[in-house]
C-alpha cells in the first residue's frame, strides 16, 4: 500500500477535526476544515444515515493513522506491540505513537507538522544520542538526545528555525535548549501529556472484532 499523496484537508474534513497536517496553515482561516467544514465527497439524498458504532471505530483508528502519517500494515503492528506491553493497551497505543523519532522532532518544535518532520530525519539531518539516523519509526527512550547534524546547521532551513524557536513551546515530558536546538527526553509522556485527538479506547474496539 502506497502512501498517501492526496489533498491532506480532505483527511481532517473526514475526521470532523484539524488534525494539523499542514502545520502553521492550519491555524489560519485559509486551513480546510475552517473553509468547508463537511466531509468530502458528494452530498447524500434525503436524511443523513447515521454512522454506525463500526463506523465510529473505523473514523478514530483512521484519526489516528492520518495524524501520524503512519499506513495501515505499520499501524497494526505498533498496535500488536501496544498489546504484548503489560497496561491498558489503548494508552500503550498513544505512547508508542509519541515515541516515535519523527514525532518527537515535531514535538520539539523542529518543524511545523510531522510530515515536514519525517523528511529532516529521513534526509538525515537529525542525530539521535550523538548518531545520525534516517528511520522516523525509530522509538526515543529516557534520556536521549535529540540534536541536528553539524553540515545542516549551515542551511537556510536551520538558519531561520533559530529565529523563530523562540516562539515555541514544548510539552513537560520534554526539554529544549533553544541556543544549541538540542532536545532531550526528560521522561516517556503518559496518555495525558499526547495530547491526543483520538480515543485510545474506540480503536481497541475497533480491532478487537
Amino acid at each position: 500500500m502506497a502512501r498517501y499523496t492526496g489533498a491532506v484537508c480532505r483527511l481532517c474534513r473526514r475526521g470532523g477535526e484539524k488534525l494539523f497536517l499542514k502545520g502553521s496553515r492550519c491555524f489560519t482561516p485559509k486551513c480546510g476544515v475552517e473553509k468547508r467544514p463537511k466531509p468530502p465527497g458528494q452530498p447524500p439524498r434525503g436524511r443523513r444515515q447515521k454512522i454506525s458504532d463500526r463506523g465510529l471505530q473505523l473514523r478514530e483508528k483512521q484519526k489516528a493513522r492520518h495524524s501520524y502519517g503512519i499506513l495501515e500494515r505499520q499501524f497494526r503492528k505498533i498496535f500488536a506491540q501496544a498489546g504484548r506491553q503489560t497496561g491498558i493497551t489503548g494508552e500503550n497505543l498513544l505512547v508508542l505513537l509519541e515515541r516515535r523519532l519523527d514525532n518527537v522532532v515535531y514535538r520539539l518544535g523542529f518543524a511545523d507538522s510531522r510530515s515536514q518532520a519525517r523528511q529532516l530525519v529521513r534526509h538525515g539531518h537529525i542525530m539521535l544520542n550523538g548518531h545520525k539516523t534516517n528511520i522516523p519509526s525509530c522509538l526515543v527512550k529516557e534520556g536521549d538526545t535529540i540534536s541536528w547534524r553539524q553540515e545542516s546547521t549551515k542551511a537556510e532551513y536551520y538558519i531561520q528555525l533559530t529565529q523563530t524557536i523562540e516562539a515555541k513551546t514544548v510539552l513537560n515530558w520534554l526539554s529544549l535548549d533553544k541556543k544549541t536546538l538540542v532536545g532531550q527526553i526528560l521522561s516517556l509522556p503518559t496518555p495525558e501529556e499526547t495530547e491526543a485527538t483520538f480515543d485510545g479506547k474506540t480503536i481497541v474496539e475497533y480491532y478487537s472484532r
